[in-house]
């Protein structure tokens, strides 16, 4: 599970998780959310001292208008995971990324789940961010990974 594209530090670290196993990597990413998460964002980002960034999370698309940037973002995940020589599928999810979640781990099998983000701290701090959410939900292992740079 992601929210922006990977970096090829994102990728060069999961591929190489589990040393020369194979691995198909199922990647669900949700565009970024409403006026709500903004504010979350906002928080998070002056609490990182990067107060530029949290003057412009105004400007940042949101909701509908984000679609296609996840979109891109998706895209540029799977052919990067791909060109490190590992399967890799994936697709947006707009409404209960959890649930979404959930589904896929049971469609698929999944032995672990990676939830990669930039630090949240509120969310981190009440225990309300995807991982520690998703850990009480999907019934395996969840590793949850900051990325290696903003996007």
């Amino acid at each position: 599970m992601i929210e922006k594209a990977l970096t090829s530090a994102d990728v060069e670290f999961v591929t190489s998780l589990h040393g020369e196993e194979p691995v198909a990597f199922h990647v669900l990413l949700q565009p970024r959310g409403d006026q709500a998460d903004r504010l979350l964002r906002a928080i998070d980002d002056v609490a990182l001292g990067e107060l530029d960034e949290a003057a412009r999370e105004g400007s940042t698309p949101e909701g509908d208008d984000a679609k296609g940037f996840g979109e891109r973002a998706l895209d540029v995940s799977l052919v990067a995971l791909r060109s490190a020589g590992s399967e890799a599928a994936g697709r947006l999810i707009e409404d209960h990324p959890l649930d979404a979640l959930k589904s896929l781990v049971e469609e698929v099998r999944a032995d672990e789940v990676i939830v990669l983000t930039d630090p949240h701290y509120v969310e981190e701090f009440f225990h309300r961010d995807w991982a520690s959410r998703a850990r009480h939900k999907v019934g395996v292992p969840v590793l949850k990974l900051f990325s290696h740079s903003k996007a």
